[in-house]
């Protein structure tokens, strides 16, 4: 919430917004580039981080001739069950904060990062909470992706997949002149392309971003539209009635990545908003969190808001006709039509 107004006042002072925050951008961006468009400024989040590290990648690749159809992480450690108690151990060694280690490994940060690439993109989701292979290299990505694809690309992440870190692609091409001069540089046989960039280095590349925002008017990565998919909230162990949710890598969820009109028509809890919420009941392990299942603590926050209208302009795009309240657990004075 506090990013949110951040990020509103910016763009309502005429000033670029450059964001090192996948979770906002993740949660509320297209309602957020939205307004950014209006006021006529870039909104981004950073280069360096794997969103616009891979989305760089599409560029390169579609600059080439080739179609991207799967982009996505190099992920090293994926447990949903971490918390911050489990990695308080590694936080304390690393500098870091115990809850922020958690949402890494537990695939919060990991969904969210993936949610931002994938709407820049319009990229989609092959299933809920993506496939995730353990794969030896990110060259074995187009053996198991090749039944996978479908159209408009999807994103998706690789688990312990040398070399380990950073981002991937993969291009596709029927052209028999490309491919053979891809064979002959050692891409392989086709007609599936991996490109990969092994490192992100996203708090030296922060200045990368504003140049680019400032001399170019160029976003390194942002949504491209309306909202493609959506980080749901989804039970970290048995919740009982009563228990707060505490949020990004917490001891009450982890993220997993859906469609957004999926999540939508399920009146899903998007994890992004899920702290200040209280179950009204209980819910199993495993088990998504919906709107129904929650009631907000306190009372109506500028992201609720923006949410509402980001869900209101993905209906409106989709083409729906009924009238409907909003998604979210508000108290009744705090709910809005869509």
């Amino acid at each position: 919430d506090y990013a949110a107004g951040v990020t509103m006042r910016t763009i309502d002072a005429g000033k670029h917004i450059v964001l090192g925050n996948v979770e906002l951008d993740a949660t509320l961006g297209p309602a957020l580039k939205a307004r950014a468009d209006r006021a006529g400024v870039v909104y981004t989040n950073s280069d360096g981080d794997e969103p616009a590290v891979a989305m760089n990648m599409i560029r390169f690749v579609r600059s080439i001739g080739l179609e991207p159809v799967v982009a996505g992480n190099l992920k090293g450690l994926y447990d949903p069950y971490r918390n911050p108690e489990t990695q308080r151990d590694f936080a304390q060694r690393t500098g870091q904060k115990p809850q922020a280690v958690a949402s890494f490994a537990d695939g919060t940060k990991l969904s969210m990062e993936l949610n931002v690439l994938a709407n820049a993109t319009g990229f989609g989701v092959g299933r809920r909470g993506m496939f995730g292979p353990e794969l030896a290299h990110v060259n074995d990505g187009p053996d198991f992706f090749a039944d996978k694809l479908r159209d408009g690309g999807i994103v998706d992440f690789l688990i312990g997949a040398a070399p380990g870190q950073g981002a991937f692609v993969i291009g596709h091409t029927e052209d028999r002149m490309t491919a053979d001069y891809l064979e002959y540089l050692k891409m392989g046989p086709g007609p599936l392309y991996v490109f990969y960039t092994p490192f992100h280095l996203p708090q030296l590349e922060i200045p990368l971003t504003v140049a680019r925002a400032v001399l170019f008017h160029d976003a390194a990565v942002a949504p491209c539209g309306e909202a493609v998919c959506d980080s749901l909230a989804v039970a970290k162990r048995d919740l009982v009635a009563g228990e707060a949710l505490d949020g990004l890598g917490g001891f009450t969820c982890y993220a997993l990545l859906e469609e957004y009109g999926r999540s939508l028509d399920s009146r899903a809890l998007p994890i992004g908003l899920s702290e200040g919420y209280t179950l009204t009941r209980p819910v199993a392990k495993d088990s998504v969190l919906t709107y129904d299942d929650v009631v907000l603590s306190s009372p109506t926050r500028a992201c609720d808001h923006l949410r509402v209208e980001q869900d209101a302009r993905f209906r409106r795009a989709r083409g729906d006709k009924m009238e409907t309240v909003p998604s979210g657990g508000m108290a009744p004075e705090g709910r809005r039509r869509a």
